[in-house]
């Protein structure tokens, strides 16, 4: 093993490991750079796909099916690069400096969001929007989404290199949270500034995100350079097949691609559930994405101070089935909404008047803060159960098999468009899906219990 991915602890850094605090962690630079790069990549994200697909969503297109298409088709292309690359970045992520890949990582930003804000740009100035721009769109999605699959695996095979054993479990919470700030942000805007000013916005986010990235600490590999295999598909396959000697690992794996499956599917149907079903305008499309990822926030939290540092998949089991019932809660609300067909689209001041959407938005938020408070654990089992020189990898394979589900999804919520079955009624694949959810989080909490017990 290299002597240099080796740090010594000091008489202080142990002092500071008993009394570390999310505030501690926020002021070091062992932390700081990559949650603000993590941070600033997230909102980036947010920011171009939300314009995009609310853009398209609201100005181009005019039909529930067409809307809905769409909507599955960006989130199924900005998936799929996880779902057949996550190998290969898991293995440079192990075998390559993480900070170096960091900064190629942000390098391609910048040159992808000038296609993309070109995108936007022609889709505003009505120049051959459905020929060139939304292509030119899609691109960079696709894009952003391989710029992610790398970058993915090293926000959290990093953390247990740069940070003490028990900051591990805070460091997670603090990036799952900010990641969901960062959402939080990046949708807000994309629902309320024009489009051509976001075209802007996401370039020169890629450009503050690069410097950013620069400051990250070296993190060099923890083990010997090995062979790196670019065959994709033997790649995944041997990568998926190596996490099942982790049973813990696996079951965690499964439980959080269920939860991605059932986010993905929500994530898919706001824009066109809120136009058509709740007769609501962008800003309020983009409302429910901000309770989304504030509740989500909350729950990373929230999580974090109920187990007190440990990882632990305690309350997991507990945290999905409310989730399910939140979803529930959520469909009803719908169902009850009344029809106005006629009546223009719904600013956020005349929704929030009307007497069913205090209801609609804390059901919504119950979702989050459940799904929060059952997924953080499950992704700090992923870099505590393996050897530091694997998680990088063990991190690639989960998202190879998230992605693969969050595609999945994506189809299901297109086909079912497809096929007629109305938004509404879509959502109680969201809730039947949290029941097997739960269900394999109790798995993973006899698992748990029982290496404890070995």
């Amino acid at each position: 093993m290299p002597l240099t991915g080796l740090r010594v602890r000091t008489t202080e850094d142990v002092g500071k490991g008993f009394m570390t605090t999310s505030t501690h962690l926020v002021r070091t630079r062992r932390f700081l750079p990559l949650f603000v790069t993590q941070l600033l990549g997230a909102f980036n994200d947010n920011l171009y796909k939300n314009a995009m697909v609310l853009y398209v969503v609201y100005s181009v297109y005019s039909s529930e099916a067409e809307e809905a298409r769409f909507s599955a088709i960006a989130s199924g292309l900005f998936i799929l690069p996880f779902f057949l690359l996550s190998a290969l970045a898991g293995q440079l992520a192990d075998m390559r400096d993480k900070a170096k890949i960091i900064r190629v990582v942000k390098a391609c930003e910048i040159a992808i969001m000038v296609v993309g804000g070109a995108g936007l740009v022609m889709a505003w100035m009505g120049m051959e929007v459905e020929a060139i721009a939304i292509p030119l769109m899609l691109a960079a999605l696709l894009a952003m989404g391989v710029h992610s699959t790398f970058f993915g695996p090293i926000k959290y095979a990093i953390l247990p290199q740069h940070l003490h054993d028990n900051e591990v479990l805070a460091g997670t919470g603090l990036v799952e949270a900010g990641t969901y700030i960062a959402i939080l942000a990046g949708t807000i805007l994309a629902g309320w500034i024009p489009v051509e000013v976001a075209a802007g916005g996401v370039v020169l986010t890629a450009l503050v995100g690069y410097f950013s990235g620069r400051q990250v600490p070296p993190a060099p590999p923890m083990q010997e350079a090995q062979k790196i295999d670019f065959n994709v598909f033997t790649s995944s396959w041997r990568l998926i097949r190596n996490t099942t000697r982790h049973r813990q690992v696996f079951m965690a794996i499964i439980a959080i691609s269920f939860f991605w499956t059932v986010g993905t599917v929500l994530f898919i149907q706001f824009p066109p559930l809120a136009k058509n079903v709740l007769y609501a305008s962008k800003e309020v499309a983009s409302l429910f994405l901000v309770m989304f990822s504030v509740g989500i926030a909350i729950g990373s939290m929230s999580i974090n101070a109920l187990l007190k540092g440990t990882v632990s998949a305690r309350y997991s089991p507990a945290s999905v089935i409310a989730m399910g019932v939140f979803v529930v809660a959520f469909y009803m609300v719908c169902r009850l909404w009344p029809d106005m067909p006629e009546q223009q689209l719904m600013d956020v001041a005349t929704f929030i008047v009307q007497p069913l959407a205090i209801p609609l938005l804390l059901s919504l938020l119950g979702i989050a803060v459940a799904g929060g408070m059952f997924v953080v654990p499950l992704y700090a089992f992923l870099t505590t159960v393996v050897d530091k020189s694997e998680t990088a990898r063990t991190i690639a394979a989960n998202n190879i098999v998230n992605s693969g589900a969050m595609v999945v999804g994506a189809l299901v919520a297109g086909g079912l468009s497809g096929l007629g079955v109305a938004l509404v009624d879509q959502l109680l694949l969201g809730a039947a899906m949290c029941v097997v959810s739960a269900w394999l989080g109790w798995l993973l909490y006899k698992a748990e219990r029982a290496a404890r017990a070995a």
